[in-house]
């Protein structure tokens, strides 16, 4: 860390399934999976009882059963994972106004002008896992350096329950030794290219020239590549800036070829923003759509609605529209996504209604909603849904 820049990274330690364990304590000690159950379903977060059969976020249910069959799956209880979300925060903002929430369970802090108040940075972090634990009875692994990306590789690397300390000045020897996976936007094909280099770890990566790096990744990602290698990262923690987005995406572990198969994925997929967007008072005005074809060809089409929504039905409507513009008939599909952005907390109504009381449809649309959500939070997300 220097004298005017310390940043903290706060990760949750296998967040949703730590909170199932810590609530039924017959689970604990055991592999419990937490995600999608259906023949497509893909795992949210698996307890680290899991990961040692190979068991991993992101990963297709149906493979993660083959590999750890006597696993207990569990679908999310997301309401849950909120609450204990805001009980964390508020310890966070104990310590700093600058706190950039990525996720439910992870986030960067600031505590660069919190020195004369907690103390210094490790002292902080230390604080926060105390607190975290005391107030939870749930884990945080945290990573301590001066720049974003360093403390967010620091957090990962001795968990669970970790303490990381970067100190200024040591970033490159820091990160050297670690595989080329870790650097910031070193996806697949980077990787892939990093392998064709002959270069496995960072500090081959640092040991290339800038110009070299530009040559095997262009321009940009070149030199992208020669400043992240050596942990130099200006990004700021982005404090109060709330969510800019909400979406949920599912990569299918065998190709979709109907569009009976892509539509009813869509609704499910709408059916869980939605419900993201009512649990946080939230109405968007465009609707997105990610869509993926093999081997690695990714779109991305979006559309401004007339009226801010958090209705899954007009969310559905939507997507599927841009899908249908988007995808020629039969074309294999990898991955589906729908998000909607331009979030509010005020929904709009159609011009000249402003001071209308809500038409019987749309009444009846929201009493629909309600209904649907206060089942699945009683019986747990995906016990019932629109008809598709």
């Amino acid at each position: 860390m220097t004298a005017d820049r310390c940043i903290l990274h706060a990760d949750m330690d296998a967040f949703y399934a730590a909170v199932e364990q810590r609530d039924h304590p017959e689970l604990r000690g055991k592999p419990v999976i937490v995600g999608g159950l259906g023949r497509r379903g893909v795992v949210s977060t698996a307890s680290y009882e899991a990961r040692v059969f190979g068991v991993h976020s992101a990963m297709p249910t149906a493979r993660a059963k083959r590999l750890c069959p006597e696993g207990i799956y569990l679908r999310p209880r997301i309401g849950e994972y909120v609450r204990v979300a805001k009980q964390i925060r508020a310890v966070f903002d104990d310590y700093s106004p600058l706190v950039e929430p990525l996720s439910l369970d992870e986030a960067f802090l600031d505590v660069s002008g919190s020195g004369l108040l907690f103390g210094s940075g490790v002292d902080i972090a230390k604080e926060i896992k105390r607190r975290v634990f005391e107030t939870t009875q749930l884990r945080v692994s945290v990573g301590v350096a001066a720049t974003k990306f360093v403390a967010k590789v620091a957090s990962d690397l001795d968990k669970p329950d970790g303490l990381v300390v970067v100190p200024a000045g040591q970033e490159v020897e820091f990160l050297a030794p670690l595989p080329v996976r870790r650097l910031w936007g070193a996806g697949k094909r980077a990787q892939q290219r990093f392998a064709e280099l002959g270069w496995s770890t960072i500090g081959d990566v640092q040991a290339a020239s800038e110009a070299a790096l530009v040559d095997a990744f262009g321009d940009a990602t070149g030199r992208h590549f020669h400043r992240i290698c050596r942990g130099l990262d200006a990004r700021a923690v982005e404090s109060g800036r709330g969510a800019r987005s909400i979406s949920h995406e599912v990569t299918f572990d065998q190709d979709l070829i109907l569009a009976a198969d892509c539509h009813r994925t869509l609704l499910r997929l709408s059916e869980q923003v939605g419900r993201r967007l009512r649990r946080s008072d939230l109405y968007g005005n465009t609707v997105k759509l990610k869509l993926r074809f093999p081997p690695f060809v990714t779109l991305s089409r979006q559309k401004h609605v007339e009226r801010a929504t958090q209705d899954d039905l007009e969310i559905y409507r939507v997507a599927k529209q841009l899908f249908d513009a988007a995808r020629e008939p039969g074309r294999p599909v990898r991955l589906l996504g729908v998000g909607v952005s331009e979030l509010t907390s005020e929904p709009s109504r159609r011009q000249g209604a402003l001071f209308e009381e809500p038409t019987e449809h749309e009444g009846k649309s929201q009493r629909l909603l309600d209904a649907l959500d206060e089942i699945q939070d009683k019986f747990g997300d995906g016990a019932i849904g629109h008809g598709g």
